[in-house]
């Protein structure tokens, strides 16, 4: 049991000293800070804590990783200091670093991030990969439209990788489509890349070559049960797909015939458990699957489809 502080006549509580120059942390270096760090987070339970550091560390300090082996010693300011002191606040806040730090990498291109986009997952290149894998000729000019923007990752991927195709963004939210924008430009394709305002395709008209989406899937009463990274810090109209997860799916499909070019693909994004569900909606709306690919971990991912002859 801890004893109470002794407030007889004559004592007074110690004032604790501040550390003097060159000891303590107002010296602390860029290889004590990473240290500290990837040991703080590494007790708070985050599996990835030795990267997560590294990430947060060179963000804060605005510098590139080569800086951080080559000067380890150099002392952190005060600047630096209180920077990483908030990164890391956010951090232990089950805030995602890529929110932190403004941008995640994804089909190997930066992408900035606003509170109105979802973090780029590894999962979602998929559907680049497995659309890239259907369209004959790269070099012609194709139409693509990407419904629910949000980062516009899925759309910038491939028009970089497409050299001569033009694309069209989608979204509902005003913020996501200036993030997209802004992606857009920075990564070389901004000039074949135009952004509008739309819920689905109601402000849609043309055909389109190909038709690509990163839906919301998340039926409404399971996303209090989703992880606190993504519950609490991924925008809810880029998660909520209605009652079941498969509302936006019935919208586009029923789109499918008057955007989809003759020849034109479709490739949507899917929940691990919504295969099924997918196929049974394709061939409702006169959509033949083309094949349901898999991501990383195995899991269904994405369905390509086309029109049924």
């Amino acid at each position: 049991m801890p004893h109470p502080p002794d407030t007889s006549p004559g004592r007074t509580t110690p004032t604790p000293t501040p550390p003097r120059k060159g000891e303590g942390r107002l010296e602390q270096t860029r290889a004590d800070a990473l240290k500290d760090l990837r040991r703080t987070l590494s007790e708070a339970g985050f599996a990835n804590a030795a990267l997560d550091a590294r990430l947060l560390l060179l963000t804060a300090l605005g510098i590139p990783a080569t800086a951080l082996v080559t000067h380890p010693d150099t002392p952190l300011t005060a600047e630096e200091a209180e920077t990483l002191a908030a990164f890391t606040r956010r951090r232990l806040a089950h805030e995602p670093v890529a929110r932190i730090v403004g941008t995640r990498e994804f089909w190997g291109l930066p992408f900035r991030l606003s509170p109105e986009t979802l973090v780029p997952r590894p999962d979602t290149e998929t559907v680049v990969e497995t659309a890239l894998a259907f369209l004959p000729d790269w070099q012609a000019p194709l139409r693509i439209v990407d419904f629910g923007t949000g980062s516009g990752c899925i759309l910038v991927a491939l028009l970089h990788e497409l050299p001569k195709a033009t694309g069209l963004g989608i979204d509902l939210s005003p913020g996501a489509l200036v993030t997209a924008r802004a992606n857009a430009e920075d990564n070389g394709v901004g000039a074949r890349s135009h952004f509008a305002l739309s819920r689905w395709a109601e402000a849609v008209s043309g055909s389109f070559d190909l038709i690509v989406s990163n839906p919301p899937y998340i039926a409404s009463g399971v996303i209090p049960t989703l992880d606190e990274e993504v519950r609490e810090h991924d925008p809810r109209l880029a998660l909520d797909g209605g009652a079941d997860g498969l509302e936006p799916y019935r919208i586009l499909l029923s789109e499918a015939d008057r955007l989809l070019a003759p020849g034109g693909l479709l490739a949507v994004e899917i929940g691990y458990d919504q295969a099924e569900d997918l196929r049974s909606l394709a061939g409702l709306h006169g959509l033949e699957v083309l094949r349901i690919a898999h991501d990383l971990s195995g899991n269904p991912r994405c369905v390509a489809m086309k029109r049924s002859l």
